[in-house]
């Protein structure tokens, strides 16, 4: 038999430890790991195992690369499969520090455990008061304190919205000061998330409920996310833009600032006209912008490369599937207090191809000038 663990994580530290402590008290026989990471600038990681009745060990284990992360996840397994062994726990709760995000560590218990561990739920604790202002904050975590190492160039913000949106499970605490706005906001940023309150069966069911890893990844992917859908609730809404036709780079690239700016969280892909072939993703918080590549679209793959992508990817394709452009387009989703619909569809619309432009074809869009390449890095 496997030893169930359930990650918990989240930038609210009062909310994360409410939901480890009533998990705790409420499910006989766990235990809890942390790996405190503040001490990291001191060259070590502090390992805490506890359970109801008290601290049961602590320890420290060395920094591996200078990176904090690095350290927890050397560290991880083996104290998890000591619990496994000592053949009394019943549920091994991992709660990890403030900015460490909860898909790395899954992904290391589920391929380095064995048939000893079994990763049974990915929770996030959420003060709903907290929610816009963690999403709002562009500050470098380096800058407050909650780095992983020298070289974490994260945000608050965007560490923030990974930590919300890859968690199949929401613990939200009560709140005095959240209202139905901040409620809103959270239901829209995460609309297939199941929210639990802290009662403790409740709260149990849910870290006993299982977790699909591969499936968790896949919801993150740019070409396959669950983006949500268009929503209008307490003065938050959500607006879906999809369009066939690519996008214009140095009328996209002039209009970064504006589109970054217009809401607290957006997210997806999107096509580029000099780049045609290839998906670039498009995630921003805190008033700062990340585009990546994502690999090609499977329009532009050749049909025997098709037996070498995953599965989940081919069915989002398909169900997307364009006659000329395949899966080629412009998905993205703006969610926000205060959003300005009218104004964001025609900010992007201006940044599409005229007809015109359109008409010429891929090899005259090849040579548009690239205006994405600085922060392509290419």
């Amino acid at each position: 038999m496997r030893l169930p663990v359930v990650l918990v994580c989240g930038l609210h530290t009062d909310a994360r430890k409410a939901v480890v402590e009533r998990l705790l008290a409420t499910v006989p026989g766990s235990v809890v790991l942390h790996h405190d990471l503040s001490t990291a600038v001191q060259g070590t990681v502090v390992r805490t195992v506890r359970d109801a009745l008290g601290v049961q060990s602590t320890g420290e284990t060395p920094l591996v690369n200078d990176c904090a992360c690095c350290a927890l996840r050397e560290d991880l397994v083996p104290e998890l499969e000591r619990l496994a062994d000592g053949g009394t726990t019943r549920l091994a709760i991992v709660e990890l520090w403030d900015s460490v995000e909860p898909k790395a560590m899954a992904e290391v218990v589920a391929a380095h455990g064995g048939g000893r561990l079994a990763v049974t739920a990915v929770m996030t604790a959420v003060d709903p008061a907290l929610l816009l202002p963690c999403l709002g904050n562009g500050d470098d975590l380096i800058d407050a304190g909650l780095a992983a190492a020298a070289g974490d160039r994260r945000t608050i913000a965007d560490t923030w919205a990974r930590q919300l949106e890859y968690a199949p499970v929401l613990a939200v605490v009560d709140s005095e000061k959240a209202d139905d706005e901040d409620r809103a906001l959270l239901a829209q940023l995460h609309p297939t998330a199941r929210q639990v309150t802290l009662s403790g069966l409740e709260l149990a069911r849910a870290a006993l409920a299982g977790f699909d890893v591969e499936a968790a990844a896949a919801a993150q992917h740019p070409a396959c996310a669950l983006l949500p859908q268009d929503a209008d609730a307490s003065g938050v809404a959500t607006y879906v833009w999809r369009r066939r036709r690519p996008f214009h780079p140095e009328r996209l690239y002039q209009a970064l600032e504006d589109l970054t700016c217009a809401a607290a969280r957006s997210r997806g892909r999107f096509w580029l006209a000099d780049r045609p072939d290839t998906l670039l993703a498009w995630d921003a918080a805190g008033g700062a912008l990340c585009v990546e590549s994502a690999g090609p679209w499977l329009a532009s793959l050749p049909d025997a490369a098709w037996e070498m992508v995953p599965p989940v990817r081919r069915a989002a394709a398909a169900l997307d599937w364009h006659p000329e452009h395949g899966d080629c387009c412009q998905h993205l989703v703006f969610t926000s207090p205060g959003l300005d619909r009218d104004g964001l569809e025609r900010l992007l619309e201006s940044c599409l191809l005229t007809d015109a432009e359109y008409a010429a074809g891929r090899e005259a869009w090849k040579r548009l000038p690239p205006a994405f390449d600085s922060l392509l890095e290419v």
